[in-house]
């Protein structure tokens, strides 16, 4: 049986201001043609299919595409709600779309949902584990020994029954996984904090998920494994975050034979539009508009002197979708932070910023605004 693992598709998502459905939509169409052209035969979505809980209506008329083409195909659905779902939403009509072979997990109600697909070498089993936090966990699991997210997680894996050697079974899970103290590489668009969450969501020990073939994750959006090649990440199919410029992407392709254990093939996913960084002055940038991408988008970092006016606008006029435009002369200096050594001299950033003060307002700074500044540049370099 050959699956696709996909996650966080975040259908809806506006990056820097840019609507990125169109960008979406034709991923989805390159997934379709991925399906047929590999022999497909069942999809895993592990959560966050939408960016937030109510979505536009085009997110929802996309996923509704998508979900339609690959039944039509005869392609099998599995599918879990993630923490930007809405888990009741997604639950809509679930039963209905069911007998079309598209299984949609929203919401925990004590007991994991468990699908079976059948190959030539017999059965494969899916158990979908929605989005949880340890409080819903507790509520329909009240004697479960649940002291935290790895706990509830854990007593959630616990309402399976025992799967006979040798079982081809595969887990659906959108949560945030680590192995021992190692947390998952973030992408741009998300933030690790000291405590091991991303988005809100506590972490779980990878070792939780012993007895499964594989285990698709959704959450981290850059594809990666997490303490074994069979638990993993596939990642966002798009770039969310101007971060994540010049990133690869992929969708993971797991060819189960008649063993427990499948292949693993990483499948690269082309965007319509790349997301990549470019530096240079203005006026060099904007010389000529360039034969290949000039409509990607784009984070400009301009190494003019000083701010120029206009500036994006002009940087539009050749890249049009330019998403963000700042200055290496401004932001690459040395850092500031404490114990990183001796600060810029204010004699140099002085008469940099009175420039631009002039620039900006047309006059030079009062005697007033002088004092502030030097009150602030004394703060940041103490």
């Amino acid at each position: 049986m050959k699956l696709l693992h996909l996650a966080d598709l975040h259908l809806g998502k506006r990056v820097n201001g840019f609507e990125m459905l169109e960008d979406q939509r034709a991923l989805l169409e390159q997934v379709v043609d991925l399906c047929d052209a590999r022999g497909v035969q069942a999809v895993a979505l592990a959560g966050d299919l939408y960016d937030t809980p109510l979505p536009p209506a085009g997110a929802v008329l996309l996923l509704d595409w998508f979900l339609t083409e690959l039944a039509r195909r005869g392609i099998a659905v599995l599918a879990v709600s993630g923490n930007h779902d809405s888990a009741e939403r997604l639950d809509f009509g679930a039963g209905l779309l069911a007998r079309e072979k598209v299984y949609i997990a929203g919401r925990f109600t004590g007991q994991l949902a468990r699908v079976e697909l059948a190959d030539e070498f017999g059965s494969v089993e899916f158990c979908l584990l929605p989005f949880v936090r340890a409080a819903t966990v507790r509520h329909f699991l009240p004697d479960a020994p649940i002291t935290d997210y790895d706990t509830a997680v854990a007593a959630a894996l616990a309402t399976l029954p025992p799967a006979d050697s040798g079982t081809r079974r595969v887990l659906l899970a959108h949560q945030m996984v680590v192995a021992g103290s190692r947390a998952p590489q973030a992408a741009g668009s998300e933030s690790c904090a000291p405590a091991l969450s991303v988005g809100t969501v506590e972490a779980v020990e990878s070792a939780r998920f012993a007895g499964f073939g594989y285990v698709a994750l959704g959450h981290i959006h850059r594809p990666q494994a997490v303490g074994s090649d069979w638990v993993r990440y596939s990642g966002a199919p798009l770039c969310y975050s101007l971060d994540e410029c010049g990133a690869e992407k992929s969708a993971v392709l797991v060819n189960f034979g008649a063993g427990p254990v499948p292949e693993l093939e990483l499948i690269p996913l082309h965007p319509r539009r790349a997301m990549r960084r470019i530096e240079g002055t203005l006026d060099q940038l904007t010389a000529h508009r360039p034969e290949t991408g000039a409509e990607d988008y784009i984070w400009a970092r301009l190494e003019d002197p000083t701010p120029l006016p206009d500036a994006m606008a002009r940087l539009r006029a050749v890249y049009p979708n330019a998403m963000k435009l700042d200055y290496k002369a401004l932001g690459t200096g040395p850092d500031l932070r404490p114990g990183a050594g001796p600060g810029p001299d204010i004699r140099a950033f002085a008469p940099l910023f009175d420039r631009f003060f002039q620039q900006l307002h047309g006059r030079p700074m009062t005697e007033e605004e002088q004092a502030a500044l030097d009150a602030m540049w004394q703060e940041v370099t103490r």
